[in-house]
């Protein structure tokens, strides 16, 4: 309106505020983590937070959305960095854990989980956030068709899985044995074993020289 002082550009943008959120919940845990840390993490003051999100909720409300939609991207990327299905679907899943990848940020952010639980609103955003995870692996295992045997239920897979992989991640934090990435690795690895197709060798004729 006439005036009024112009709007300053935003230095910082949501995203980048989120993330650093990431990063302090997994140090901290939702019930120490604060606007005033994650401003420090991102180099703002805790005002800013106040006039973006307008409170804690609000900005950890916030994150639950982003997980969301940054798992969209984030499949959308390693689709294209991979020409298997099945290796873009390893990508993604170290990719969307690695947040996590520490005993101690793996449990803040369980911690966190189970609060949303808790919580219709933040019960509603974790809903979707499986949701989007069981998705993107569908549509992975969708595309994998010629890596896997024919007939597969990529939807009964894809369940399968999201389990797996899922109850790698629980026992690493108990047991803290590795790293994550590679735990779950190994997981999708064992869960898809029985439903790849045997590559076989190519075969050469009587006397052929195979080099």
């Amino acid at each position: 309106p006439p005036g009024a002082p112009p709007m300053r550009p935003r230095t910082i943008d949501d995203d980048a505020i989120l993330r650093a959120a990431v990063r302090v919940m997994g140090r901290a845990g939702p019930a120490k983590l604060t606007l005033a840390a994650v401003a420090r993490e991102c180099g703002l003051v805790a005002g800013t937070l106040v006039q973006r999100f307008g409170s804690k909720r609000g900005m950890l409300l916030a994150l639950a959305a982003h997980g969301v939609r940054d798992l969209g991207e984030l499949s959308a990327r390693v689709r294209a960095e991979h020409s298997s299905p099945l290796d873009a679907l390893a990508a993604l899943i170290t990719a969307a854990w690695s947040p996590l990848a520490t005993p101690t940020a793996y449990a803040n952010h369980l911690a966190f989980l189970c609060a949303d639980l808790a919580d219709a609103e933040f019960h509603r955003l974790a809903l979707d956030a499986q949701r989007a995870q069981r998705a993107a692996v569908g549509e992975l295992l969708e595309l994998a068709h010629a890596e896997l045997r024919p007939g597969t239920d990529t939807g009964a897979l894809a369940d399968a899985v999201q389990a797996a992989v899922t109850g790698a991640g629980l026992l690493w934090a108990v047991d803290r044995e590795g790293e994550l990435a590679g735990r779950q690795r190994a997981a999708l690895a064992a869960a898809l074993a029985p439903y790849r197709r045997r590559m076989h060798p190519p075969t050469h004729r009587t006397g052929e020289d195979p080099s």
